[in-house]
């Protein structure tokens, strides 16, 4: 198999090329972010730096961070550096509680975005002669959208099914013959348990890749779908508060998300010290070089992962980002133990006597915190035979001992009964009263 290069110019600079361009970009931003953000020109006189103190690549770490609580602060157009008029488009974040995180867009943005992900949908090997079914929900949430005028920017037939209705989801995959889904990891395995449970061979579908995101999945969870939906399955990275889905993603030889790095420029740095690292992984850190409506600069993804700067064989040089390791918020602490989902997921994935859903419970017991993992059986009828049932709590929890270094609880549940979800997929129910401690 081979991909496209859908712009060879941005695609395949040498390393000093991007470096320049960069550069020559990053002086741009601060300066017009200084100029048209009061925010930014806040941030900048507090510390008593002027833009004309940033001459170089190196000379970002004198920028201030910018954290998703500015965003909230400044609700809703508070870090806008343009006129509403100028604003063609406004997403939001899901947020959990309070107010989302409004970013805004301006025409020249949209276009930079759809050229973004245009880059990366080619980078997997679909071209305009694919159908493409978006299974992401439409809306305020930038996933659907930004995936959308990507793939039109690209030729590609596009299917908005949005989510929800999995079995009519299924009959739109198989009816229309789509090619390319896009989804997040989890609903994509829901898909494939539909399938399944509806009666279909894999025969019966021309489905080849999948594009999945929004939320964090491992290797093994990529195999999982591979196997269930007989597709190269591939993974893609952006948050909203950057520009969307389109920052990164895997090229078909799935060896790490390419950057879009003459548009954002990343910084790996230790998530406890804040001091830049190389070769090992730590918090990604982005700037935003070309957006107009909401430049953003040094965001704090709270993202785990490490940079990749050699050529990949696919013939891009841009650099290359791991799968995220996890989050430094989503780091459970057990017994003073860290702990994330991540691992958890790498261990069940790959186990066939289970399904690929799963929950995590975490408790506290009197002084002790207590983990539970909840896991489906792939075969129902495993759950009346005792003996192969306890077999295999004592081989997922000798497994998880491991990887975790300490003791977790196994339950093994019926197929389907935990629940699913359309959009990003909560596994971790953390009951503790962390107040108290």
């Amino acid at each position: 198999m081979t991909a496209d290069i859908f712009d060879k110019t941005h695609e395949t600079m040498t390393r000093a090329q991007m470096r320049e361009l960069q550069r020559e970009r990053l002086i741009k931003i601060v300066n017009y972010a200084y100029k048209n953000v009061k925010f930014y020109k806040d941030k900048f006189d507090a510390v008593k730096l002027k833009p004309k103190d940033i001459k170089d690549l190196s000379d970002i770490t004198k920028i201030p961070f910018t954290v998703k609580s500015d965003l909230r602060d400044n609700y809703p157009y508070g870090l806008s550096a343009v006129p509403i008029n100028d604003i063609v488009r406004v997403h939001a974040s899901s947020g959990t509680s309070g107010k989302p995180t409004v970013v805004l867009y301006t025409q020249k943005d949209i276009d930079m975005w759809s050229e973004c992900m245009a880059r990366l949908i080619a980078a997997t090997g679909v071209t305009s002669k694919d159908i493409c079914q978006i299974s992401f929900g439409y809306g305020l949430f930038t996933g659907a959208l930004g995936l959308h005028q990507g793939m039109e920017r690209l030729g590609v037939a596009v299917v908005p099914a949005s989510s929800g209705n999995t079995e009519r989801q299924v009959m739109l995959l198989k009816d229309l013959q789509v090619t390319v889904l896009v989804a997040t990891p989890s609903y994509g395995m829901y898909i494939g348990e539909m399938i399944e449970k509806l009666g279909y061979d894999l025969k019966d579908f021309k489905l080849r890749i999948g594009l999945f995101g929004s939320e964090a999945s491992t290797p093994e969870m990529h195999r999982e779908l591979e196997k269930r939906l007989g597709i190269l399955s591939t993974d893609n990275y952006g948050l909203s508060e950057i520009i969307g889905p389109g920052v990164s993603g895997e090229c078909y030889l799935k060896c790490g998300m390419h950057i879009n790095e003459d548009h954002f420029y990343p910084e790996i740095l230790n998530k406890d010290t804040l001091e830049p690292i190389e070769n090992e992984y730590g918090e990604l850190v982005l700037t935003t070089l070309t957006k107009e409506g909401m430049p953003v600069l040094r965001y704090r993804t709270k993202d785990l992962t490490k940079l990749n700067f050699t050529p990949c064989e696919c013939g891009r040089t841009t650099a290359r980002m791991e799968k995220l390791r996890g989050r430094t918020d989503d780091m459970l602490i057990i017994r003073g133990v860290n702990v994330f989902p991540s691992q958890i997921e790498s261990v069940l994935m790959p186990i066939e006597e289970i399904g690929g859903q799963y929950e995590i419970i975490v408790t506290r017991e009197g002084a002790l915190d207590s983990l539970e993992v909840r896991c489906e059986v792939a075969d129902v009828t495993l759950l009346d035979n005792y003996k192969r049932l306890e077999n295999l709590k004592d081989k997922i929890s000798k497994s998880l001992k491991v990887i975790l270094q300490l003791d977790a609880r196994v339950k093994l549940v019926e197929p389907m009964s935990l629940k699913r979800y359309e959009g990003k997929t909560k596994r971790v129910v953390d009951l503790r009263d962390l107040s108290k401690i």
